[in-house]
């Protein structure tokens, strides 16, 4: 019989501090420096490449000063309402707005630019490419931009071994090689096969090893 593993791994507080830089160091600075009247900020980059990680370290960077932020992602329905009491409004995955977020966005991006409240936006592409309306997709990229760059694999491996022990699991490097030849390189992907493997791992109450992975694998295959 299994154990019923419980719920596992409260992930940490994304925060400037526990996001691993790689190249994308002018971006923290930047976000780190935001405050009144700060023109517009928008991140791109690939799934995976922290943009979700910087929009929420920056959310808490507001929120530790005493600060209201107001958040809106595409998985938000419309109708999205003003707050006088906000210091900052993130955009997440604006990509994917639909034409009521877009709508919305926009009205709150003009609202939020005549109180002089920061903007910050993310999403996969570059300005120029959003498929959104022009006067939003303009907005967006008007201000500061930052390409996210990947972390390369000793970051990559850096960042799964920091969050292997923030869980009390030990993480060999035969299973790093595993995790990094079998799967997706982002840390977005990796992460959520870390939880994946740490949940089996709990269950079957034994250690974290390339067997237990193969092993993983083949029963969700079945």
């Amino acid at each position: 019989m299994k154990q019923i593993p419980l719920p596992i791994g409260v992930e940490a507080a994304r925060s400037f501090d526990n996001f691993l830089a790689g190249t994308n160091d002018q971006a923290i600075e930047h976000l780190r420096s935001l405050g009144p009247q700060s023109a517009p900020a928008y991140l791109w980059g690939a799934s995976g490449s922290g943009k979700t990680h910087l929009l929420r370290a920056t959310a808490q960077h507001f929120d530790d000063q005493g600060l209201r932020v107001g958040w809106f992602s595409a998985a938000d329905a419309p109708p999205w309402q003003h707050d006088d009491a906000w210091s900052l409004i993130v955009f997440d995955d604006c990509d994917q707005f639909d034409p009521d977020q877009q709508h919305a966005a926009f009205a709150l991006f003009v609202e939020a630019v005549g109180a002089g409240v920061p903007v910050v936006s993310a999403g996969r592409l570059p300005p120029v490419d959003l498929p959104l309306r022009e006067d939003l997709r303009t907005r967006i990229g008007w201000g500061h931009v930052f390409a996210l760059e990947p972390l390369r694999e000793p970051e990559v491996r850096a960042a799964l071994r920091r969050e292997a022990d923030r869980r009390g699991v030990f993480l060999s490097d035969d299973v790093m090689d595993y995790l990094l030849t079998r799967f997706a390189r982002d840390l977005k992907h990796l992460m959520a096969q870390l939880d994946r493997l740490d949940e089996f791992s709990l269950a079957n109450k034994r250690a974290i090893t390339v067997p237990l992975l193969k092993q993983m694998l083949s029963e969700e295959q079945t």
